[in-house]
């Protein structure tokens, strides 16, 4: 088996987020990963979109994180964002934002959806999340910036998901959340966090590596892919 590849897929650049483009890539290279995703807002896009070189080594992913209240607006959201982007994530926060969300099988991942005296997930919802294979987020920025009741309402919330998670057999993506170069983590410091906060060790290591990469396979399809329904069968693959 070879060295795993690790990802962080919600990271935040200007003018969301403190530091360049430039500046997480780098960085987050240096920490261990394979790759990242820059998932600004939708409110808080850059002007024009930063110019990245790939290699072998390191990937940059084109990624956003929806920020709408309104259901019916986060739908046309998802539908204009979701052609142009590798890692499409939809904010939560309300039961109807995280049902429109979780419902919606051209999302790929629901973060923060806890609200008011709720982790932000049920059964229903949990259900709808694996019949579409959308995953929750787990995030460890605010974990980090949290003390007293604050941290142990949020270690609450991502444990009572964890359990809908496993029930229902919901993929899981662990991410920073990173707004700065400041909240970036290794990929072995964001495991071990994740394992003190209740994932498994194979939960844990699945949601940085194996979720993120059955993200991109199935939002970058192969040389043979056309459109949704399409494909071009090269002679000698009939049989």
């Amino acid at each position: 088996m070879g060295k795993p590849k690790f990802y962080d897929f919600c990271i935040h650049a200007v003018p969301d987020g403190e530091n360049t483009a430039e500046q997480l890539a780098a960085l987050s290279r240096h920490l261990g990963y394979s790759g990242i995703a820059l998932t600004n807002h939708s409110d808080k896009l850059p002007l024009s979109q930063p110019v990245l070189p790939s290699t072998n080594e390191f990937e940059i992913f084109r990624g956003v994180e929806l920020a709408e209240e309104n259901p019916s607006k986060l739908h046309g959201l998802i539908g204009k964002f979701r052609k142009f982007v590798d890692v499409l994530i939809v904010h939560g926060g309300s039961e109807t934002v995280n049902r429109a969300a979780l419902e919606n099988p051209k999302v790929d991942i629901l973060n923060h959806p806890a609200f008011a005296k709720s982790s932000g997930l049920n059964q229903v919802l949990a259900k709808a999340a694996a019949d579409n294979d959308v995953a929750i987020g787990l995030t460890i920025r605010p974990l980090l910036h949290s003390r007293g009741q604050r941290r142990v309402r949020l270690l609450s919330d991502l444990r009572a998901n964890l359990d809908l998670a496993r029930k229902y057999d919901v993929p899981l993506v662990l991410s920073s959340d990173a707004m700065s170069c400041f909240d970036l983590r290794s990929p072995m410091e964001i495991l071990a966090l994740a394992e003190i906060c209740g994932l498994e060790e194979d939960e844990a290591l699945e949601a940085i590596t194996i979720v993120p990469e059955i993200i991109i396979s199935r939002n970058r399809p192969g040389p043979g892919y056309i459109r949704e329904g399409i494909e071009v069968i090269e002679e000698g693959d009939y049989f």
